[in-house]
């Protein structure tokens, strides 16, 4: 069987930038090995948010590993769970604990300056020490990313950080999501669940000044088939954050883990490359995620943006076409993120497919880009079909 890899820059897709005379930074950034497997390959856009679902990393990269995230997805911190091995009861309700950086009541950074995992684990334990009990768990995970179990729960609509940056978070607070605000009811989920946030910022004031916890991306414990039930292929997952990690636990593929690889700009890409190419001697697919591009778009650095698509090119995809056995390659980021607004989005996005078998379609393309991707005609409308398609056009 023909050896495989998923590459996932997260966030990669955007939007055409004046700076940038039109381009969008995938289509600005130097990426001979992209481009180069665009001009033989299987080219066009794919749809990787279903309609009415959020355009969450979550969703987003259920859906490139080929399942239908309406029918599986129970929300994203469940994944961020079955990652550090933390188990969900059919009661039990997970939630992010994003640590962030308020200023005067504005979300200004939603990573706290992208904490150091040692310095953000004093942080998480001591909000364990001071909060924890039967009810509520915190759990360390790495950089600004960590865990809330809250045991025999609510789902309580909670806002991502990364969606109200420069605004103030009094209209954001848990509840707020499903309309109530500020007003929430005395005794309410929301009002416990505020609660122990403002709480846990008294307690992370003491500890940790400036660092303040934001939680959100509730959800249940989810139920999903095996990635090699659905498709007949043995997998394994090389990524840095939690979610990634979790997802293909929960997915039954081997999660690698990768000294220096960090989940944000500063990430050891060589290494992710290298884990690949040895874990594909066991494997017959390797999905491998980069979530730099995504940082930069939070951050709305174009700058970083582009050098992070220039370094997966060159860092990560090159070193594994190189590689012996020459594996068949797919590349598409899971969703936009924009640098104009600094967070997901829906829409298409551009996908390639290396030495399809003839046939196949969607070529014409000379270079990989928004544009390109466009201009082939070729249109996916999820990703269970994206997926069916780089397994039967590499057979």
């Amino acid at each position: 069987m023909r050896k495989r890899v998923l590459l996932v820059p997260d966030g990669m897709a955007d939007e055409p930038q004046a700076a940038l005379g039109g381009r969008t930074p995938l289509e600005a950034a130097e990426t001979p090995a992209m481009d180069g497997l665009a001009r033989g390959g299987i080219v066009g856009l794919a749809m990787t948010v279903p309609p009415g679902m959020p355009p969450g990393s979550d969703v987003a990269n259920l859906a490139v590993l080929g399942y239908d995230p309406a029918a599986v997805y129970s929300g994203r911190s469940p994944l961020e769970a079955a990652s550090i091995g933390v188990e969900l009861g059919p009661a039990d309700v997970a939630y992010r604990c994003n640590l962030v950086t308020i200023v005067a009541g504005v979300m200004k950074d939603h990573t706290a300056g992208n904490i150091a995992t040692e310095k953000a684990r004093s942080c998480i334990d001591a909000l364990q020490a001071a909060l924890g009990d039967s009810s509520f768990e915190f759990h360390s995970g790495v950089s600004y990313r960590h865990l809330l179990v809250w045991r025999g729960g609510a789902v309580v609509p909670c806002t991502p950080p990364h969606d109200i940056l420069d605004r103030p978070v009094e209209d954001y607070l848990p509840g707020a999501a499903a309309g109530a605000g500020a007003g929430v009811a005395a005794g309410s989920p929301a009002a416990r669940l505020g609660e122990l946030q403002r709480r846990a910022d008294e307690v992370l004031t003491g500890v940790c000044p400036g660092v303040h916890a934001w939680f959100w991306g509730e959800g249940t414990a989810p139920s999903m088939p095996r990635f090699k039930d659905l498709y007949g292929v043995s997998g394994a997952v090389v990524g840095a954050v939690d979610l990634v990690r979790g997802l293909g636990r929960l997915a039954g593929l081997d999660v690698i883990d990768v000294p220096g690889a960090t989940g944000d700009l500063c990430t050891d890409y060589g290494a992710k490359a290298r884990a690949v190419v040895a874990a594909l001697d066991g494997h017959d697919l390797v999905w491998v995620h980069v979530e730099a591009p995504d940082e930069a778009g939070h951050m709305g650095d174009l700058h970083e943006k582009v050098r992070a698509i220039e370094r997966v090119d060159a860092e990560v995809l090159q070193p594994i076409l190189m590689s012996a056995g020459h594996p068949a390659v797919m590349v598409v980021p899971d969703h936009l993120t924009p640098l104009r607004t600094r967070t997901h989005a829906a829409g298409p996005v551009p996908f390639v497919i290396s030495e399809p078998s003839p046939g196949a379609g969607g070529g014409g393309a000379m270079a990989f880009g928004e544009s390109q991707a466009s201009h082939t005609g070729l249109f996916v409308p999820d990703g269970p079909s994206l997926m069916r398609l780089f397994l039967e056009a590499t057979g």
